[in-house]
């Protein structure tokens, strides 16, 4: 995630609705990628100023005027009241709960983390392509939300023929750190739930029923074997012994649609931790950091760079990660990444990169 410049100069991020500096009201741009400074015109309307800036008036999205949950704005001419990401939620909780509003707006800044990552990455992020997200709240709320045998489980997070579901218990920072130590996992974060789930949705995108089905099949293992049955067997067995020597976490092991969206989640905690960390004037032996995105020409948006080579952007990511790691020790902390690499994990990593710029959607 990159930061951006105000039009008093000042540095921007991606969840500001306010510069501190010259107290302008801010927007983000979905058609550029950028946030904005925004300047009123007349009522409800609103033009955009400053670097990045695009021509034309625009409305603040339904979510951003009315609930405070969003910051994206949306173009004049389209007829929606909300934005890119707004408008692919088809069930959101009930709001006469106030827990439920502050754990739908975590839920919706890492939905919007994901569709500028999306979006960078140029894959298709319509609602037309069959995508929604559905955002459900226990009716009882149990530490079991997330344990797919438990006998309490009302909402599971997941993914069914494009529409991902996400238990907002999930944004609720103590629960969520329960069920990870429940479940024996080394990282479980809302974020990572809209990565993982997203890559099933690509499977059905990007692989199935394309040139890349065959050479996929062959490294992450044949899908057709029976997904349930699979889950069910992981969750009472748990994976094999030998399984960090061939994916990149033990519940990728469980079954291939599984493998492909643990890897499609790590390159994109990849992609965008790389590009912050550039953003941001990290250097890595001297050098800067690869960059994993570029604008192609002036005023354009940042868009991935196809030519940018995965052996580059993985030894830059074994590196930062290892310092992000010391860091995070230092403070006491768990490590920020807590996994190692096997060569089988990184070249299922280097096929979600082949997939992603060379897609046949």
């Amino acid at each position: 995630m990159r930061t951006f410049p105000c039009t008093c100069g000042n540095t921007l991020h991606f969840e500001n609705t306010v510069c501190l500096q010259c107290g302008r009201a801010l927007g983000f741009n979905p058609e550029r990628l950028v946030i904005t400074a925004l300047e009123p015109v007349e009522a409800g309307l609103w033009r955009s100023v400053g670097p990045g800036a695009a021509k034309g008036l625009f409305r603040l999205c339904g979510n951003y005027e009315t609930q405070s949950v969003c910051n994206w704005i949306v173009p004049q001419p389209d007829p929606g009241s909300f934005c890119r990401s707004c408008r692919l939620n088809r069930i959101i909780p009930n709001l006469q709960d106030p827990k439920n509003k502050k754990l739908w707006k975590r839920v919706e800044q890492a939905k919007r983390r994901l569709i500028y990552t999306l979006l960078e990455l140029g894959l298709p992020v319509e609602a037309s392509n069959r995508l929604g997200f559905e955002f459900l709240a226990d009716p009882n709320p149990n530490p079991e939300f997330a344990d797919l045998l438990g006998p309490d489980h009302h909402v599971m997070t997941g993914h069914r023929e494009g529409i991902i579901t996400i238990n907002i218990a999930e944004a609720d920072h103590s629960a969520r750190e329960e069920i990870r130590e429940k479940m024996n996992e080394q990282y479980r974060t809302l974020l990572g739930h809209f990565r993982h789930e997203i890559g099933h949705y690509y499977w059905f995108q990007v692989v199935a029923g394309t040139p890349w089905l065959e050479p996929v099949r062959a490294l992450f293992g044949d899908e057709r074997h029976d997904y349930a049955p699979a889950l069910k067997h992981y969750y009472a067995n748990g994976p094999t012994a030998d399984w960090p020597e061939r994916f990149i976490s033990a519940y990728a092991s469980a079954h291939p649609w599984e493998d492909w969206a643990e890897s499609w989640a790590h390159y994109l905690h990849m992609f965008d931790t790389l590009e912050t960390a550039r953003d941001y004037g990290f250097f890595i032996a001297g050098r800067p950091m690869t960059r994993p995105a570029a604008a192609p020409a002036p005023d354009a948006q940042y868009a991935f760079d196809p030519a940018c080579a995965f052996d580059a952007l993985l030894d830059d990511w074994i590196q930062l990660t290892s310092v992000m790691n010391a860091l995070n020790r230092s403070m006491g902390l768990s490590d920020a990444y807590p996994f190692a690499l096997s060569q089988t994990a990184a070249a299922k990593l280097r096929m979600v990169h082949q997939v992603i710029g060379g897609k046949t959607v």
